[in-house]
């Protein structure tokens, strides 16, 4: 045999080997099978790149770093006061089976004693979370999944230096997809003011790094002297401005957090700390004696590719179950599993009144398609759905029967429920619940309500190309 057909034997046993492999993974541990037939074709139908394809982006290696450098995270959270009895029955009422839901999926127990606080846009968020940060005399963390270097970014940048030159304790994390780069303008800033930075999963071209590409930290939060937290949808960007010129500017809503709540959101990013960096945060300067802040019964829900997989999911299908009145959900980007769906229209069958927020034209076109193809069966089960008009709307709420409310930064996505890091927040409160669902109105009131003979009606050019977008809704 010569050699050129040697090489060719040679190579089409590497390309037999690499698709039986990529193909034998997804089988047996791609959990949706639409997923898995999807990345069994790229596999077949591309020599060679298809496989590697698979094996960098489709294995989440994560989890098992996760459970290797942190495999005391399940123990955080152990010997932590909960909140029972009459307080409990009081808060959660009929609610009741969605509350024990929460207490067998989430690591954190229900704690009483907090005050939430929203503040809309960055109008209200910036100014809060800069007064804080001046006030900062022993620890500063701050996690976010975007930090610009714009005027907002450079705001931060100062008050973190200035809490650090003071003698705080400032420990900054940027997920190295959506913010920080060491060449980057903000790496630069963040050097010249000697700042301790960390980046979550970092990219580059080495295989490790690659590996971990489609696996992101979206969390946001920030923790002053283990006391006062901020955390909701808002990243550090001057697009948070709803009143600005800036292309993509949106309306947006993160929360003030006061009470035992605090310790939880500061667990969540010491575990993500200690991930990134390596290092352990504990002690009184990050974990204080909690304060009693208020009347409000909440608890932090972590979420992501590791051991925490798919926890704000079943919240979401539990409140489906468990709502008897109603259901509103604000949400940037809408691309719901089947269950999901299911959860949705069987709650609108039985009677309960499910309003659905959208934007009416988002920052992904792509995800905009996939979401108008999945409308019409939400439509016709007597879900309603209303697109809002510029600003983008970016804030991420659902409010039920107008007492729980879950917020945070998770999207109602495959990429949020699953392959993001993501902290959101439930807390049972009628008041809380109340301005919020006013908040919702108010948006409802702007917008525009879709109906299933418009969403019937579109052309047979747009009815294919929103299909083909909900063909690739695992990856968007």
């Amino acid at each position: 045999m010569d050699p050129l057909h040697a090489a060719y034997w040679i190579l089409g046993l590497v390309e037999l080997v690499l698709v039986l492999s990529a193909i034998g993974h997804a089988v047996m541990w791609r959990r949706e099978p639409r997923a898995a037939a999807l990345w069994i074709a790229i596999s077949i139908l591309a020599p060679i790149l298809g496989p590697l394809f698979y094996f960098i982006a489709g294995i989440n290696r994560t989890q098992r770093r996760a459970r290797r450098r942190m495999p005391d995270r399940h123990a955080s959270a152990e010997g932590l006061p909960g909140c029972g009895g009459e307080a409990r029955a009081s808060a959660v009422g009929d609610l009741e089976p969605l509350a024990r839901l929460g207490d067998q999926v989430a690591l954190e127990p229900l704690v009483d004693g907090n005050s939430i606080e929203p503040l809309w846009n960055g109008e209200e968020a910036y100014p809060a979370m800069l007064e804080a940060l001046a006030g900062a005399k022993k620890t500063v963390a701050l996690c976010t999944y975007i930090f610009d270097c714009d005027e907002v970014g450079r705001k931060f940048v100062d008050a973190l230096a200035a809490a650090a030159e003071r003698g705080a304790h400032v420990k900054l994390l940027v997920d190295g997809l959506g913010g920080w780069w060491w060449l980057s303008k903000l790496g630069r800033l963040l050097r010249r003011r000697r700042l301790k930075v960390e980046t979550f999963l970092p990219l580059g071209l080495f295989p490790s790094r690659i590996a971990h590409f489609n696996l992101r930290n979206h969390r946001k939060i920030l923790v002053v002297d283990g006391a006062v937290a901020f955390s909701g949808g808002m990243n550090v960007s001057d697009r948070h401005y709803s009143g600005s010129s800036r292309p993509g500017r949106c309306r947006d809503v993160h929360f003030r957090l006061k009470g035992p709540l605090v310790a939880q959101c500061m667990r969540a990013f010491a575990d993500d700390w200690r991930f990134a960096a390596g290092e352990i945060l504990a002690g009184p300067d990050w974990f204080p004696p909690p304060a009693h802040a208020g009347s409000v019964l909440a608890r932090g829900v972590t979420s992501g590719p590791d051991s925490d997989l798919e926890r704000i999911y079943w919240f979401i299908a539990g409140a489906c179950q468990s709502a008897r009145r109603s259901i509103r959900i604000v949400t940037p980007y809408f691309i719901p599993e089947q269950g999901l769906r299911h959860a949705l229209m069987a709650a609108a069958l039985r009677g309960v009144q499910v309003q659905l927020v959208l934007p009416q034209s988002g920052d992904a076109r792509v995800v905009t398609w996939a979401t108008t193809a999945y409308l019409w069966e939400l439509l016709k089960a007597g879900i309603s759905v209303v697109r809002t008009p510029p600003p983008f709307d970016h804030g991420k709420l659902i409010v039920v029967d107008e007492r729980w409310v879950l917020f945070g930064s998770a999207n109602l996505d495959p990429r949020s429920l699953r392959l993001n890091f993501e902290f959101n927040v439930e807390a049972f409160d009628p008041a809380l619940a109340a301005a919020l669902t006013r908040q919702v109105e108010g948006l409802v009131r702007q917008g525009r309500k879709v109906t299933l003979q418009e969403v019937d009606s579109r052309s047979i050019p747009i009815r294919l190309r929103d299909g083909v977008a909900k063909l690739f809704s695992p990856y968007l």
